[in-house]
């Protein structure tokens, strides 16, 4: 059980804002998706006029694209990682702005030929549509339904198939072209995922906060004991994590 508290002490430490998952490195890992999500967007960031990445985090995919859009601007609304977004991105001359997504989008109407987001929490597919030029594209990388949902379970227990049913890629395209946009390209994947040691669960809980609603270590201590002793007698824990790609034009 010593071990099993520095594990804890360590994983609660850490800080969780932006989103760099490093501490994870040889802890967790999680197998990437085939389309290779940045390397797509920074081809299309660099042929873009003006491009909007919404829910930018901390902006580090952004930040990472080698050619931004002539002119580029990011959204966030968590303060700390609107911080984060601003030092790593002004530097590149991008325009980062606090917006969350009870509002309308800061801008104008057909403002950018290209939206982008990774992971978006919430798809606000009329604003979307609304900023988006003529011939505008919308892409990003989403979270699928009942991604990881073997932790989520092991600490909520068995979920309804309505909640298991959420982010579908199909509701993805019905919520597109209800807001008049056309469907390109749609594509989910499953992927492997695991977890070598409880901190590794408890940092990814604290960071991904929707995963299990209210996490703390004092509230759920009892099941990450149960997690330390099944991951130090059976190996990692092993899950599954969903993925879907979607690209979205609006007509001209």
């Amino acid at each position: 059980m010593d071990r099993f508290e520095d594990l804890v002490a360590e994983a609660e430490a850490e800080p969780v804002d932006g989103w760099d998952f490093s501490w994870l490195d040889g802890r967790a890992s999680e197998q990437r998706p085939s389309w290779r999500y940045a390397h797509a967007m920074g081809r299309r960031m660099a042929r873009a006029t003006a491009a909007l990445d919404l829910e930018t985090g901390g902006g580090e995919v952004l930040g990472g694209v080698p050619r931004l859009a002539t002119r580029t601007a990011a959204t966030e609304s968590w303060p700390p990682n609107l911080a984060r977004a601003g030092a790593l991105l002004r530097p590149r001359g991008v325009l980062v702005v606090a917006a969350d997504d009870t509002t309308p989008l800061p801008f104008t109407g057909e403002t950018f030929d290209l939206v982008v987001s990774r992971h978006p929490v919430t798809t606000r597919w009329d604003e979307i549509s609304r900023v988006l030029t003529p011939g505008g594209v919308y892409f990003s990388q989403q979270v699928g339904p009942a991604s990881v949902f073997e932790l989520v379970e092991f600490f909520l227990g068995p979920q309804p198939a309505e909640v298991r049913r959420r982010r579908h890629p199909d509701r993805a395209r019905a919520g597109a072209e209800a807001a008049g946009l056309q469907v390109l390209d749609l594509r989910m994947e499953t992927l492997h995922t695991e977890f070598r040691d409880v901190g590794a669960v408890i940092y990814f809980l604290r960071k991904v906060i929707w995963m299990v609603p209210g996490f703390t270590v004092d509230r759920y201590r009892p099941r990450l004991a149960a997690l330390h002793d099944r991951i130090r007698t059976h190996g990692p824990f092993e899950a599954h994590t969903t993925r879907f790609l979607i690209e979205a034009r609006k007509p001209t």
